[in-house]
């Protein structure tokens, strides 16, 4: 039986058309996964790991895919993961329960807009990575410029491990600078691996690359700073257990050369991955424990029948806070973490308490999916489990390993494993164990959505399946929020992108069979206040019976753009003015006033709330008499802190012919947007610009007409910005309008 030593769990990430799909479909035939090549497009079934039919029509990866190869005695557990930003999710869950990975780089390209975001998600995570330079085949490759994009773009201390052999078309194959061999890939699909010594036009090359990768690496050991200062000779071992080291603490990144499409450079790839990336035996894992959560226990307790103590007022009213805390994307368990959860480590031991992660949900014509990585134990075919953040106990009907969309029963799975189960309901990020309230492993980042359309079925008698389907995708993408207006009775969708949302109404149609019908996009734009302002406000009712009496003295304030939350609640309420029990109430007022701001009905951000006095009722005091004054307080107060209307600002990377240059520079002028950077590489022009969504609507089309069909762009969301006072008011009157109309 293999050992945990030797499993890899890795994901290939980069920016769109770097040549992941092509890279992973070259992985999966050199380890003998599958005997006959596929291409993303061209001819055929298209590529193995884009297994949907849309992304085989659109030569794009939409959803991420697992599969599982073996190289050299090793088992890699690999996980292909969409460039296009619109699917940033799928890349967010997956480094999170990945150990490794490879992020890929096209030779021309280099570091671009797409792959400084993926650089970010991996340094959240802590992965570990290598790079790949692909496309060395492509004219105008300059492996030698892209090292240096890594070390000025992602300050990323990124080592060349290869130099190529022949420059773009006459690329033949790559000089491995630690063993000093000359690497060809012979055979019709490069299966052939030749080796030779290097050639003599290249000896000066080779000599200077090595003695550079030599200093690098001797910042991370003096045996080997020893050698190189005495002049000795280093063995290849210390080289490899050097590098080990630094790619593990991840203060190196080894950069390897290849064309997947040309069939060159990806075995080397693959025994870089076995050699220097880390197994889950090497890596360290901690988790949230339930022990002490008063908060928790008694959450749990009560909203899941246990406790016997609360009464069903209590329970409403925890239930109720539950419901708005999913809302907000928090979960109860989360908000008492820091006052009495402990970390602690967990190994991966199979003997040790099973303890794994859903990091993915999906649904194929067979049933639903749940993906999941196992850190700690092993969880059996047919035994049950429970969902840590439910209290839920759940049975585990089928296991199964998957391979692109196809399934190989197992009985049993360990630690570092990547499989699927069946019959389980749940949500992504949930964690399973074999006991309830056992510990919480730290769920991933998801980030908001930006735009949003209106969607309704064409014939009313689709409404039910049209619901089916949007509660699925809505499991299936933590990004994808459904809402209904409440207004119009319409329901919004709301996502990353335009091709985020197109390609769900898409499924819309082809999986449900649902004609659905499209409103126009809508920007999320945002609230936010721009002064301070002191508030003394007082909710005061008397009715037949006892009255409502509430008071609360504070103040509201600004919180900068890069606060780690947008909104924020501290109290310093002294001398029992205000009780402590209500103090939750008043929190909650505020909370439920968010979603909606009282300037034209968007989400309210950069907001701090301080209360430092008020007074209360013995006889009319109550929660609910503080949640009101505290909603008041928003609706009457918030519009003195002179609040703006922002809007999502997109990070716009435009490649086109330099003679569309002026064209494409001054079209993004008019659409208000900043030129960040201009670059001419060859015949190609790159162009960095922040653009504000609004502008953006359609430019697919547009710059294609204004290149001849040559231009190509990529898009994610940067920040948000303060729009012009002019166009502020536009919004608001379409808002005041839209409303009015909707009243009628």
């Amino acid at each position: 039986m293999r050992g945990i030593d030797q499993v890899r769990n890795i994901g290939i990430s980069a920016h769109i058309d770097s040549g992941k799909t092509t890279l992973s479909e070259r992985i999966l035939f050199y380890a003998g996964r599958i005997h006959r090549i596929s291409e993303v497009r061209g001819e055929g079934d298209g590529a193995t790991m884009d297994h949907m039919d849309l992304e085989r029509e659109r030569g794009i990866t939409i959803t991420s895919a697992a599969t599982t190869v073996d190289w050299e005695g090793s088992e890699i557990n690999l996980i292909d993961t969409p460039g296009h930003v619109d699917f940033t999710v799928e890349v967010e869950r997956s480094l999170r329960v990945l150990d490794g990975a490879v992020l890929v780089l096209c030779s021309v390209g280099g570091v671009q807009a797409q792959s400084i975001t993926v650089d970010r998600q991996m340094r959240r995570y802590h992965v570990p990575r290598v790079a790949f330079i692909n496309k060395m085949d492509r004219t105008g490759a300059d492996p030698q410029r892209v090292v240096g994009q890594l070390h000025d773009k992602l300050d990323c201390n990124a080592v060349l491990m290869q130099l190529p052999i022949g420059k773009e078309v006459d690329f033949e194959g790559v000089i491995d600078l630690v063993r000093l061999r000359a690497i060809y890939f012979d055979g019709e699909k490069g299966e052939d691996l030749r080796e030779e010594d290097i050639p003599e036009s290249l000896l000066d090359d080779v000599a200077a690359a090595r003695q550079h990768m030599l200093e690098a690496l001797a910042m991370f050991s003096d045996e080997l700073m020893e050698l190189l200062l005495e002049e000795g000779e280093v063995p290849e071992s210390l080289i490899h257990e050097v590098l080990r080291g630094a790619v593990w603490s991840q203060q190196i990144t080894p950069v390897f050369l290849g064309t997947a499409f040309r069939n060159k450079g990806v075995q080397p790839l693959l025994d870089a991955i076995v050699r220097y990336l880390p197994s889950p035996m090497d890596c360290e894992y901690s988790a949230l424990t339930h022990a002490d959560r008063k908060a928790g226990d008694k959450f749990d307790d009560d909203v899941m029948g246990g406790g016997s103590e609360a009464d069903d007022a209590e329970k409403a009213e925890l239930a109720e806070l539950a419901e708005l805390a999913e809302e907000l994307g928090e979960e109860l368990d989360e908000a008492v973490s820091d006052e009495s959860g402990k970390l602690i480590r967990l190994t991966p031991d199979p003997e040790g308490e099973p303890v794994a992660m859903a990091f993915k949900i999906t649904e194929d014509p067979y049933g639903a999916l749940t993906f999941m990585r196992i850190y700690q134990g092993r969880f059996e075919k047919g035994c049950s489990y429970y969902n840590q953040r439910s209290g839920k106990k759940e049975r585990f009907s089928r296991l199964v390993r998957m391979h692109a969309d196809q399934r190989e029963e197992i009985d049993s799975a360990g630690p570092g494993d990547i499989v699927a189960a069946l019959g389980v309901d749940c949500a992504s990020g949930d964690t399973y164990a074999a006991r309830p309230r056992y510990c919480t492993l730290e769920s991933m980042f998801v980030p908001e959505p930006v735009i949003e359309v209106a969607v309704s079925p064409t014939q009313t008698a689709d409404a039910d399946r049209m619901s089916k389907a949007l509660h699925r995708f809505r499991r299936e993408d933590p990004t994808l929020r459904v809402s209904t207006d409440e207004e119009s009775g319409e329901t919004l969708l709301a996502g990353m992108g335009e091709l985020h949302l197109e390609v769900y109404v898409e499924r819309i149609r082809r999986e449900f069979n649902v004609d659905v019908e499209v409103g126009q996009p809508k920007v999320n734009y945002r609230e936010a206040p721009t002064q301070k302002h002191v508030f003394n406000v007082k909710h005061k009712k008397q009715t037949g019976g006892s009255g409502q009496y509430a008071h609360i003295v504070g103040h509201f304030d600004v919180l900068p753009d890069d606060a780690e939350e947008s909104f924020l609640f501290e109290e310093k309420i002294v001398g029992g003015r205000i009780p402590r029990q209500y103090v939750p109430a008043i929190k909650k007022g505020f909370l439920s006033t968010l979603k909606k701001g009282p300037i034209a009905g968007f989400p309210v951000v950069n907001l701090s709330v301080f209360i430092k006095d008020g007074s209360y009722h013995d006889v009319d005091s109550s929660e609910m008499a503080f949640q009101t004054v505290a909603r008041t307080t928003m609706r009457e107060e918030f519009s003195k802190t002179k609040p703006i209307l922002l809007e999502p600002a997109m990070k716009i990377e435009v490649e086109c012919p330099s003679e569309f240059q002026g064209s494409v520079v001054g079209d993004l002028n008019k659409r208000r947007g900043l030129i960040a950077s201009t670059e001419v590489v060859g015949p190609t022009c790159r162009i960095e610009a922040e653009v504000p969504l609004g502008e953006a609507f359609g430019y697919s089309t547009h710059l294609r007409s204004m290149t001849q069909g040559q231009g190509t762009f990529s898009m994610e969301f940067a920040r948000y910005r303060q729009m012009p006072a002019s166009i502020e008011r536009e919004v608001i009157e379409e808002k005041r309008k839209e409303r009015e109309a909707k009243k009628k």
